[in-house]
């Protein structure tokens, strides 16, 4: 049996650019939803078989900031945010909110079928992620139950906010995570959510799981950039 194929939701305002935008990916074997509002396309997101969101951020009603921030505390959905506006100001905020990618209008098309292919393969490895039990070392992660324990077989109780960090880190073994990637995996923040925050949870990871920071096996610091998951997974 062939493989389902991605389904995507469109959500712009814009008709013209809409329609096109449309019928351009499904002309690449996409099935395609597409709506002229936010509060037209949740119920088709309530249901949990869209795997990708375009949205543009400035709608009427709900905008594309307030759909990202919704979508990110339910599921892991890929999001690519479009705007017409090129300030770095709305791109941090979307990343902040749980965006994985943003596009400034007007866009090339076969640059944005290319983050779109990108964004799918990895949401897909992702999912594929969370029902695996993971090993690194001497702990064991079970993503999927977000139970973690040392050696021994005990237990390291991790806070919400702590585990989607790991989640997060464990996904891009080996890739430098800047703060603000790592600010956007964290589906419950507060208005006084920052960058220090993430040092913050850091900090508090390597505590709880013997990492020394002079000398890390785990999370390695990427000076001026970020940090680095550094541990071998089996």
């Amino acid at each position: 049996m062939s493989p389902r194929p991605a389904h995507i939701v469109i959500v712009e305002d814009e008709p013209v650019t809409r329609t096109a935008l449309a019928d351009y990916l499904e002309s690449f074997g996409y099935r395609v939803s597409d709506f002229d509002t936010a509060e037209k396309a949740e119920k088709l997101l309530a249901q949990g078989t869209v795997d990708l969101l375009i949205a543009d951020i400035n709608l009427a009603g709900k905008d594309g900031l307030e759909i990202t921030r919704e979508q990110r505390a339910r599921s892991e959905i890929g999001i690519i945010l479009l705007s017409g506006r090129t300030d770095d100001v709305d791109r941090i905020v979307g990343l902040e909110l749980g965006a994985d990618d943003y596009v400034c209008k007007p866009f090339n098309r076969r640059e944005l079928l290319a983050r779109v292919k990108n964004l799918l393969r990895r949401t897909a490895a992702m999912r594929a992620l969370t029902r695996r039990v993971l090993h690194f070392n001497g702990f064991t992660f079970d993503v999927g139950s977000r139970q973690v324990t040392n050696a021994a077989g005990d237990p390291i109780v991790l806070t919400r906010a702590e585990y989607e960090l790991l989640r997060v880190f464990v996904f891009n073994p080996g890739t430098v995570m800047d703060r603000d990637r790592l600010i956007a995996a964290i589906t419950h923040r507060q208005d006084g959510t920052n960058t220090r925050t993430i040092d913050v949870l850091v900090q508090r990871l390597r505590s709880k799981l013997g990492d020394d920071p002079k000398a890390p096996r785990i999370f390695t610091t990427s000076h001026g950039e970020g940090y680095v998951f550094t541990a071998l997974l089996d």
